[in-house]
């Protein structure tokens, strides 16, 4: 059972390694790995861009981009200015492309971020933005493989399609038997618990909303 610590990246004790810094639960691991040597057999280098993501890494990205010290897009990738927008229109924003703290996947130990260094042209760099992974872009081969074949290994897409609340993510994979457990155990209770004592940017317009946040932002995802 994945206690609210788990579920909100408070605790790490959940977690094995996988390669270099990146960590999953030993479960998804196994499914990664033999997802992996699947992909190898086929030509792809598949590897981890983004795995787990502790409360305090989430929290710097969310006030980041609040208070301007980090990019933030709006809907077509191109920059925002986030210091001109209102707070409402500020969390909305961010909201499309980053989760609050607490609140991200990544804190499940279940997700991960994908892609494949061979693909990428000499001296590009990944940008996880949607382009690089639909036709046309670096990334397209490997996004096409994956749609055929990471159900065989218990992988799908929550960010698959966009449905009016997080912005479409080709890269992002989550391990169904893990995901769909903590998805069903996280409420904005426990969300709001994790925030006690936290400088979490814009809280005071967040709170009374976050019911209203996790139907559009957190529980509004492909299921398959």
């Amino acid at each position: 059972m994945m206690t609210p610590a788990m579920l909100t990246g408070q605790t790490d004790r959940h977690l094995a390694p996988l390669c270099g810094a990146h960590r999953l639960q030993p479960e998804a691991i196994n499914a990664f790995q033999q997802l992996q040597r699947a992909a190898r057999q086929s030509g792809f280098n598949l590897l981890p861009a983004s795995s787990f993501r502790d409360f305090d890494r989430q929290l710097a990205i969310w006030n980041g981009k609040f208070r301007g010290e980090r990019p933030l897009l709006d809907n077509h990738s191109r920059p925002l200015d986030s210091q001109s927008l209102a707070v409402g229109e500020r969390c909305h924003a961010i909201l499309r492309w980053s989760a609050l703290p607490g609140a991200s996947r990544h804190h499940w130990g279940s997700d991960l971020d994908v892609y494949d260094p061979d693909l990428l042209p000499a001296g590009t760099s990944l940008q996880l933005e949607p382009w690089e992974y639909l036709p046309g872009g670096y990334l397209a081969p490997l996004a096409d493989w994956l749609g055929v074949r990471m159900a065989e290994y218990g992988f799908y897409r929550p960010y698959a399609h966009d449905r009016g609340g997080v912005a479409a993510e080709p890269w992002h994979l989550s391990y169904r038997p893990l995901a769909q457990v903590a998805e069903r155990l996280l409420t904005p209770d426990l969300l709001l618990a994790s925030w006690k004592d936290r400088d979490v940017a814009g809280a005071s317009w967040l709170t009374p909303r976050l019911p209203a946040i996790f139907r559009r932002y957190i529980g509004n995802v492909d299921k398959e």
